[in-house]
């Protein structure tokens, strides 16, 4: 009999246990669930926050690429079906104008990226003084239409929009980039806004941001000192090599840091989220996987006008698709 009644009192005992455990846990959940929902929804709405502010015009929303080329175009089936990212990279200067011009090609699948520079001073007609970097007055569409447009109308997914301050910033973030500088560049115009001193050693620098901001945007020098002997083309040079560095550099156990300081000096239509995961894609790429390439023109007319079939064997190569006569 009182073995009887000490297997009752266990079975209760342990009932109760499980009746406490149960409520237990079922309290915990519910804590739980009203701390973590508003956590997870803020954590959902900062992944999907673009640099710059929510004003900023998004391309996806705007232009509709797969609409303004034409389903009998060679590059069609490439431009519409690739698991690419193509994102235009801007300069900005003080007079509002787009003084570096680059859109940025990532292959996803085979993890390589391709940089096209496209010279500030290539005709463009529908702009006010017939060269493309006038064309932005202010808004990034209008510069993302122009490119499109003399790159056979390619697809571009987002914009990413830099001050010479923002560049030097996120430099300053990466721990500096590693460059060559070809012959020592020294320039100075106190008349610029704010007034720009150059003056960087040649060989082998790791540049700083303000340093790194003098190096972009050099094109000439002091009476004395040497220039670029095809100007602006040989500060084109200088700025794939830069962009290439810095991407290489940049990725590492350090890339969460830089993003994040990009967030706060960039303007831009991509989200937090789509950087994370581009900048996942990146980690490791090989330096052999980044391209640099330049727009091809034609001088014509005092001009330098895009070179249309030049570009189209351009588009063949980084597309890798079959060649054709353009």
């Amino acid at each position: 009999m009182r073995r009887e009644t000490d297997k009752s009192e266990i079975k209760a005992k342990n009932r109760r246990e499980k009746i406490k455990f149960l409520m237990t846990f079922l309290i915990a959940l519910v804590i739980i669930t009203a701390i973590a929902t508003p956590l997870f929804v803020t954590i959902d709405e900062i992944l999907d926050t673009r640099p710059g502010g929510e004003d900023n015009p998004i391309l996806g929303e705007t232009i509709d690429f797969q609409y303004l080329i034409s389903s009998d175009s060679p590059f069609f089936d490439a431009f519409i079906q690739t698991n690419r990212v193509n994102i235009l990279a801007l300069g900005i200067d003080s007079h509002n104008l787009t003084d570096m011009i680059m859109l940025v090609s990532f292959d996803l699948d085979n993890t390589t990226v391709d940089i096209i520079s496209i010279p500030r001073d290539t005709f463009f007609l529908n702009s006010a003084d017939r060269k493309i970097n006038s064309v932005f007055r202010g808004n990034p569409v209008n510069s993302a239409l122009a490119v499109s447009e003399i790159l056979m109308n390619i697809p571009i997914n987002y914009y990413v929009m830099l001050s010479h301050q923002g560049v030097a910033n996120i430099v300053d973030e990466i721990g500096g980039v590693s460059v060559y500088v070809p012959f020592h560049m020294r320039y100075d115009d106190p008349f610029d806004t704010p007034p720009l001193r150059i003056d960087i050693p040649a060989g082998y620098q790791l540049l700083d941001g303000e340093s790194a901001i003098g190096f972009l945007r050099f094109r000439k020098g002091n009476e004395g000192f040497q220039s670029f002997p095809d100007a602006d083309f040989g500060r084109i040079k200088m700025q794939q090599q830069f962009v290439r560095n810095a991407i290489v550099q940049s990725i590492g156990p350090n890339l969460l840091n830089v993003i994040r300081m990009a967030f706060y000096e960039i303007q831009s239509d991509i989200t937090v989220r789509k950087a994370l995961h581009l900048g996942n894609q990146l980690m490791g790429i090989d330096p052999e996987n980044i391209g640099t390439h330049q727009l091809p023109l034609t001088r014509r007319d005092g001009r330098y006008h895009p070179n249309r079939a030049a570009i189209a064997e351009l588009l063949t190569e980084i597309y890798d698709i079959e060649p054709f006569v353009y």
